[in-house]
């Protein structure tokens, strides 16, 4: 009888199974929707004593659109996803995955000398 306790003494019923993966799926859903790559986007779920925690990998040139401006689309999506964990009682955090590599380099920047400002034409 113990061994379909869980930790907190809750039993392990079906409606526990199906809603494990409903952050997982929510949190596809709403990525996949906003990226330009939508088959690069893979989610990770791992459970432990902490909670649960999405790990969210997307194409390199993707990574804007998820983050968003001063991260505010990345904090949606972050509470997003705790409420979705909340109405299946669990403490849901999610981790975005930097790209292999790092970021793209940026374009570098030419050297512009007071020559060439006083030259432009008008």
């Amino acid at each position: 009888m113990y061994s379909r306790l869980r930790p907190n003494g809750l039993r392990r019923g079906k409606q526990e199974n199906m809603a494990q993966d409903n952050d997982k799926e929510f949190l596809e859903y709403i990525v996949k929707e906003l990226v330009d790559h939508p088959t690069d986007v893979k989610v990770e779920r791992k459970v432990d004593e902490m909670g649960v925690l999405l790990s969210l990998k997307v194409n390199p040139e993707d990574m804007g659109q998820i983050i968003g401006r001063e991260g505010s689309t990345a904090k949606a999506i972050r509470n997003l996803v705790r409420i979705v964990g909340l109405k299946n009682h669990a403490r849901v955090n999610l981790k975005i995955e930097e790209p292999e590599g790092g970021r793209a380099p940026r374009a570098e920047r030419k050297e512009v000398s007071s020559e060439d400002i006083e030259n432009i034409s008008l």
